[in-house]
């Protein structure tokens, strides 16, 4: 039986990635953030789960989502020296393990047009430094001779995201709605374009670029942008309603970005393509 560890697993594409992985007959190590024995900031630790379990896979997906400046040193020790903890244990006890990092669309120059993974990065805050470590800790690691994936994510969700996130916020409120709440929903710039791909989706592409061993990095999106209007007009329709019956428009909001939306053409020529719809997860979330 052949072993992954998935370090982030609680988070959404955690349990996604481990569902699949499951599904595959792996033994999956999942390890949380917060509450596991092994201490992805401690090398010593990862070492030792390295070492022990000379996995087959590791996907580190670790990370507080976030690009609040508070959030800086967190994410320094999760995503960056998270990173080079596990490819330097990798390099020492389990040379043959590969290695998947996720990345993330924010930490690239953004013009307002399909981003390529070849475009520049940008280190916009703190989130996108420590991001921004992490691939090049990848490039000199691939150097060293191990098989180091890089997934660049572009906004995805599913029922397991937490409400912080827009999709969820405004799906969950239609649920409350739908139940009889008189609640007035508080959002920004609806006008703000984004993919609202499906987490079990994305992790379907993370494993079609692990399979492989030609390309090593690859935005894992769907190249197919939204407003938040759109979804709130797909989201509301499901249980029948208006959302400007519902929502209240914040004017002194300043939104990070106007557009972000991906150019996906690797990963498509790999094989790959999300199946579920912009209107499916609409109806998936609301009606979960």
């Amino acid at each position: 039986m052949k072993t992954a560890i998935i370090l982030g697993v609680n988070g959404q594409d955690g349990y996604y990635l481990s569902q699949l992985l499951q599904q595959m007959e792996f033994s999956v190590i999942g390890i949380s953030r917060n509450e596991s024995n092994t201490d992805i900031r401690s090398y010593e630790s990862v070492a030792e789960l390295v070492k022990t379990t000379t996995p087959h896979y590791i996907f580190h997906l670790a990370a507080n989502s976030t690009t609040r400046h508070d959030a800086l040193f967190e994410n320094h020790a999760t995503i960056s020296t998270g990173t080079f903890n596990i490819l330097e244990a990798v390099k020492n006890f389990s040379p043959l393990t590969k290695v998947f990092i996720s990345g993330s669309g924010l930490q690239f120059v953004n013009m307002d047009k399909p981003i390529k993974e070849s475009d520049s990065f940008e280190a916009r805050d703190p989130y996108s430094v420590s991001r921004i470590h992490s691939v090049y800790a990848a490039r000199y690691y691939r150097k060293l001779g191990l098989q180091v994936y890089v997934g660049y994510f572009f906004n995805h969700d599913s029922p397991r995201r937490t409400e912080r996130h827009m999709a969820k916020k405004i799906s969950e409120a239609v649920k409350r709605i739908a139940n009889g709440s008189d609640e007035k929903l508080a959002i920004g710039d609806i006008s703000v374009i984004k993919e609202w791909t499906y987490a079990g989706d994305i992790v379907e592409g993370i494993w079609t670029l692990v399979s492989q061993d030609d390309i090593y990095e690859a935005n894992i999106s769907s190249g197919l942008g939204y407003s938040i209007e759109e979804w709130l007009i797909t989201c509301f329709a499901v249980i029948g309603k208006k959302w400007q019956d519902h929502v209240i428009l914040k004017n002194d909001f300043s939104p990070e970005y106007k557009i972000l939306v991906s150019d996906p053409s690797i990963i498509s020529s790999l094989g790959w393509s999300p199946t579920v719809s912009f209107k499916d997860m609409a109806e998936m979330m609301v009606n979960q």
